[in-house]
């Protein structure tokens, strides 16, 4: 039997190795685990899953910010595609750095997985996001996607 610090311990776990792997799935475990515990601890693995998620973001937010110049270089060199694509780049890199767009751009792709997640903290971190911005917009839509998961099954418990 695992205690609720564990269960905890695990969620986090989990949501970070999910960040990082796409074969972990963040969203299954939420439910798997929510059904499988009363109430009381369910809210508990929620932020716990979605932490994880968020520091498992931030690396990938960090290694782009730190090779995100030679990456986007790369891409401003080559063809016709080369040029559509740096076309793009430069008006999402423009986006993620405005103070007003950058953390709507991260809480839609947070909480909505559209545009994925994944994509968008590379993009934030090649852009120059502020990583506190980041962050907390991760955590916020991060928290929301797994709590709108999580509600059915804990209402349907009780």
């Amino acid at each position: 039997m695992i205690t609720a610090l564990g269960a905890v311990g695990l969620a986090a776990a989990t949501g970070t190795a999910s960040a990082l792997l796409p074969v972990v799935s963040a969203e299954a475990f939420v439910l798997v685990a929510v059904a499988r515990s009363g109430p009381a601890p369910a809210w508990a693995l929620v932020l716990a899953v979605a932490v994880g998620q968020t520091a498992g973001k931030l690396v990938l937010f960090e290694s782009a910010r730190r090779g995100g110049t030679a990456w986007l270089s790369r891409l401003h060199r080559g063809g016709r595609r080369s040029q559509r694509l740096s076309h793009w780049s430069g008006r999402v890199s423009a986006g993620l750095r405005s103070r007003r767009a950058g953390p709507v751009v991260v809480l839609a792709s947070a909480g909505l997985g559209l545009p994925p997640l994944a994509v968008v903290s590379m993009a934030a971190g090649a852009a120059g996001q502020r990583r506190l911005v980041f962050g907390v917009a991760c955590l916020a839509g991060r928290t929301a996607r797994f709590a709108a998961l999580a509600a059915p099954l804990v209402w349907a418990s009780r």
